[in-house]
């Protein structure tokens, strides 16, 4: 089977869902908040009159100029750069959190990710100029860099294997109830005139606040501990997250064991990554995070009080609209969170991505049925239209939060070994917040430019990504990390890149 078959064969530790590994978990998953508090408030911000006015007055003038086409009203660089700078930012911190997180660990990087959020949204609340605003969001793009590289691989190494999926994807949950929090809190603050954005952007402070708090009352992964020497506490906090009765000794075995193959390729892991041995780790590591962000989905929940702005909503609406959406993809997550590891990654991916598929299609079909009807684009769409769209949008949403948004972070944390792990989550973030800066700079000039079609453009993508799922992507349900080799070994294709021990050469064979 192309997928490479169920987990059968693979050791299980054992240990149950205790209230440490709960507590540890939802710590590590509440930086989630912050991820997703700043992503949804800025697309509500950007369709402010009181923000708009303040900082971008061209954008107002041509959105009341009757020439204007109705897709090309928020067309303007420095107001996506305003939202974009967070993603490069992040890109670059997340490559630096990687060594330092080797050094000081998981706990460490998601404090110093807490206080830059704090520091840049202060920035934000209390801009004056463009310039302000820009070094705000760079700095909460840093810290998002920090908390992304630590923050899943936290979830990954702490969770018992047969939870895994559920416990990591809670990251994914967090992203989108401060996505909800965001669309909420812009739809009461855009009522304020004048200074209602100043308290939009200021909120993301308390999110920053509980993580800072929160990172002082639970200890490192035990992973963390052991490659950093600490081997009583690293067996003291296994211990605590499987539970006073549980018998840690096969685990932490192995856990040690791992840690000491990863010291003996101590150096150079980014290259490591791009040798043949590691060559399945990395086609799989760099395939989900594009894919991810070419589903079209980060762009269009950042944006979409713009895009119902776009189709004829007015400003209250298209903030509704997007708290209506955000409340579909929290649903969705939920619901991904308790199928995950019993359906199986593989199969939320297909499901996800043809869903997602024939809503953008039929999305783009209302858009260029309403082109055509009314022979240009210097009008808002109908009622009936806009409608649909909002249906469809919520549709896709449903879907995406079913699959893409959650799994995105579960397999890049879980597919790699430990030695490369860090360095291979850091390139993972990197390359997502890359494309993202890409995406979010240029998403409006598209929707500028091709109208319709961009939404045939993520369509096509979508096709072509579930077919790699279906061809190329293992299925890692219940699998322990120390034991994800023996998945690859058994893979139709990829176990031609696998080295195996005698161990594991003697499980994969028991399958």
């Amino acid at each position: 089977m192309a997928g490479g078959g169920s987990s059968v064969g693979v050791p299980d530790y054992g240990g149950g869902v205790t209230f440490s590994v709960v507590v540890t978990s939802l710590m590590a998953a509440s930086c989630g908040i912050i991820f997703g508090y700043d992503s949804g408030v800025s697309g509500g911000v950007t369709q402010m009159d009181s923000f708009l006015s303040k900082f971008f007055p061209d954008v107002i003038d041509g959105r009341k100029s009757a020439k204007v086409d109705a897709y090309c009203k928020y067309d303007n660089q420095w107001l996506t750069a305003f939202t974009s700078s967070l993603w490069i930012a992040g890109a670059l911190s997340s490559l630096v959190a990687s060594r330092v997180t080797r050094r000081v660990g998981r706990q460490a990087i998601m404090l110093i990710g807490g206080v830059l959020f704090l520091a840049g949204s202060v920035i934000n609340a209390a801009a004056v100029n463009i310039a302000m605003l820009i070094v705000g969001r760079m700095l909460l793009g840093f810290g998002l860099g920090f908390t992304l590289q630590a923050a899943p691989v936290y979830l990954s190494e702490t969770a018992p294997a047969r939870w895994r999926g559920a416990f990591t994807s809670a990251y994914n949950a967090f992203v989108v109830v401060g996505i909800l929090s965001a669309t909420v809190t812009n739809y009461f603050t855009n009522r304020i005139p004048g200074w209602g954005w100043r308290v939009s952007l200021g909120l993301a402070a308390v999110p920053g606040a509980a993580v800072v708090l929160g990172a002082f009352f639970v200890s490192d992964t035990p992973i963390s501990l052991v490659m950093r020497g600490q081997h009583e506490k690293a067996r003291a906090a296994l211990q605590r997250v499987r539970g006073g009765d549980a018998d840690v000794d096969a685990e932490f075995k192995d856990i040690v064991r791992a840690v000491d193959v990863a010291r003996q390729n101590d150096d150079g892991a980014f290259r490591r990554l791009f040798s043949k041995e590691y060559r399945h780790y990395l086609a799989i590591g760099v395939a989900i995070p594009v894919f991810y962000e070419f589903t079209g989905m980060i762009v269009i929940s950042i944006f979409l009080p713009v895009l119902f702005r776009t189709v004829g909503f007015s400003s209250q609406r298209a903030i509704l609209g997007s708290v209506i959406n955000s409340m579909t993809n929290l649903a969705s997550t939920l619901l991904s969170s308790v199928v995950m590891d019993r359906v199986g990654r593989r199969f939320l991916f297909v499901v996800g991505g043809l869903g997602m598929m024939l809503c953008e299609v039929a999305i783009s079909w209302i858009m260029a049925d309403h082109l055509g009807k009314h022979g240009g684009v210097t009008t808002a769409m109908p009622r009936s239209y806009a409608t649909g769209v909002l249906v469809l949008i919520c549709m896709c949403t449903f879907s995406f939060g079913l699959s893409w948004a959650p799994l995105r972070w579960v397999v890049p944390s879980e597919i790699y070994p430990v030695e490369v792990r860090s360095a291979g989550q850091a390139l993972s973030i990197s390359i997502t917040l890359c494309i993202s800066f890409v995406e979010l700079q240029v998403f409006i000039a598209l929707l500028c430019a091709m109208k319709y079609a961009v939404f045939v453009l993520y369509a096509a993508w979508l096709l072509a990504m579930t077919v790699f799922v279906v061809m190329f992507l293992p299925e890692t349900k219940g699998v322990p990390l120390e034991a994800m080799q023996s998945v690859w070994a058994r893979h139709w294709y990829w176990r031609r890149f696998v080295k195996v021990d005698a161990r594991q050469h003697n499980e994969v064979n028991c399958l």
